[in-house]
């Protein structure tokens, strides 16, 4: 590289790394969420990136409501709004699936349908509410910064934050999925519907907060997505088909094969960015994974989905 001395270049690559785990991080909050509804139930919900969108203006009603009324807890009503972003999305995800996607789930291809039909009607109401224009949250001084550990390296605060909540989600979903009774009716569910069904779980209602969990998920990563981005109201279809890609890589149901994939993917875009234009190195980046999917169709990490 032609005009930079080698600790330019390492600071250099240490940035674009650093970007690449803030990309993960958003990357694999939206992944955990489809992994389980894609993953464990077999519904292709192309609404998810609208239920992110959720969070984020969660998120932003939250700040302008605080500020508003109640400035003096600016500094503290983000991590409340995480919380609330994630039950906000979820319950609108539990009645989705209860008016909607319970009458679909023997017929995938209806499903694609009727999530991109909901997805239209979630970014036009989005409109309706907060407008057009993209809208970003006051953030908490403690937000904002970044720490340098040496001259020529800056991280910023947000994204240390970012990937701290993406640790503790990560590992909540995993002892959720893993470690819990719930989780084993959900795996259950997912091997052998009839089955689980006549030993006394109630698949509906698995089928029920399981895609509950999956839109609270996103709402969690929505509320991250206001610390690096503005919100609009097509916010969350720039994200779904890199959401799907992540999981599609991984393998379906798998998280240790998201974790790896959404890590992947993130790494690859950021630092093919600092060599050439971003929507280049998505396109290398998609061909990349269109080229092993051919050879390991199942993903990083075969699983098994419901049939």
């Amino acid at each position: 590289m032609d005009g930079y001395t080698t600790s330019e270049l390492g600071a250099i690559f240490a940035m674009q790394g650093f970007a690449g785990i803030s990309l993960f991080s958003v990357l694999l909050l939206m992944a955990l969420g489809l992994a389980i509804i894609f993953g464990q139930m077999g519904v292709i919900n192309m609404a998810h990136g609208e239920f992110m969108a959720v969070g984020a203006y969660t998120t932003y009603f939250l700040s302008t409501f605080t500020e508003a009324y109640f400035p003096s807890f600016l500094d503290y009503y983000f991590v409340v709004a995480i919380v609330v972003a994630f039950f906000v999305a979820g319950i609108l995800g539990y009645f989705a699936e209860f008016i909607l996607i319970r009458h679909l789930y023997s017929r995938p291809l209806d499903t694609l349908l009727a999530t991109w039909g909901l997805s239209l009607i979630m970014q036009q109401t989005f409109r309706s509410v907060f407008g057009a224009r993209e809208v970003s949250p006051t953030l908490p001084d403690w937000l904002m910064g970044s720490v340098q550990p040496t001259e020529m390296i800056d991280i910023p605060i947000n994204g240390m934050f970012v990937l701290g909540l993406t640790i503790v989600v990560t590992l909540g979903v995993f002892y959720l999925m893993f470690k819990s009774n719930w989780g084993l009716r959900v795996r259950a569910t997912t091997q052998n519907r009839e089955m689980s069904g006549a030993v006394g779980i109630n698949t509906k209602k698995v089928d029920r907060y399981t895609f509950a969990l999956g839109c609270g998920i996103a709402g969690i990563a929505g509320a991250a997505f206001t610390t690096i981005a503005s919100t609009g109201p097509t916010t969350g279809t720039l994200y779904i088909v890199d959401t799907f890609m992540v999981v599609v890589f991984g393998g379906a149901a798998s998280l240790f094969g998201t974790i790896a994939s959404a890590f992947s993917i993130a790494q690859a875009q950021s630092i093919l960015e600092f060599f050439i234009s971003g929507s280049m190195a998505k396109v290398y980046t998609l061909l990349t994974l269109v080229i092993i999917l051919m050879f390991k169709p199942e993903g990083l990490f075969a699983s098994k989905v419901r049939r």
